[in-house]
């Protein structure tokens, strides 16, 4: 067996995983619908794994040295297809402005950076706009609220059994970690918006209409 040293790039254990990530993203969207009781911890699962495994590809990557391009390339695409699609289905379950918002505010900042970082590379200035600790911070938040308003979600399906008084219980408990999830998820927000606002300025005068 080669040393991990040797292990080609495109096929390093890092890259490996997050194409994986990217492979879950499927299940995660049809275990969102299906009617079972227990949906949101599945769905809850498969998200936290995703979430770890963004962090386990790039610690990988960088204990064996084996960073690439291409993973410096798809490493971010997958975080944010996951993101953007719990996101997308979040809003579909609870049609109110209030999520929508938030929602909108991070899929937006992640459609201004990605261009602004595809321009700043064009303009050979990409180093302006590296991924800083407030980039950092907001994907931290966005992962932890997001599988938090998952656990949150209500049950979908029968029981096998029936119990009104802990039914209730199961609710109320369901509904305040929800709530906290949707707490965290406004953080994550404000976090996106000033790490957009961050990397604007750093690339204010590369972009700006009088050069």
């Amino acid at each position: 067996m080669p040393a991990l040293e040797d292990v080609p790039m495109t096929i390093s254990i890092p890259n490996t995983l997050t194409v994986f990530r990217i492979i879950l993203i499927p299940a995660f969207v049809v275990f969102f619908y299906l009617p079972f009781p227990w949906k949101h911890l599945v769905t809850a699962a498969i998200f936290g794994i995703a979430a770890l495994t963004d962090w386990l590809d790039g610690y990988l990557a960088r204990r064996w040295n084996q960073t690439s391009a291409f993973g410096a390339f798809l490493d971010p695409v997958a975080d944010k297809l996951m993101v953007v699609v719990a996101l997308v289905l979040l809003v579909g379950n609870h049609e109110t402005p209030w999520l929508a918002i938030p929602a909108a505010i991070i899929i937006g900042r992640e459609i201004v950076v990605s261009a602004l970082r595809e321009w700043m590379a064009e303009l050979g200035q990409r180093a302006a706009v590296a991924v800083a600790t407030v980039g950092k911070l907001k994907t931290i938040f966005q992962m932890v609220a997001i599988f938090v308003m998952l656990l949150g979600e209500p049950m979908n399906g029968p029981l096998a059994w029936n119990n009104a008084s802990l039914l209730a219980n199961m609710a109320l408990f369901q509904d305040l970690i929800y709530t906290a999830g949707f707490g965290l998820l406004y953080v994550a927000a404000l976090l996106t918006l000033w790490s957009m606002i961050a990397y604007l300025h750093a690339a204010w005068g590369s972009v700006s209409p009088s050069r």
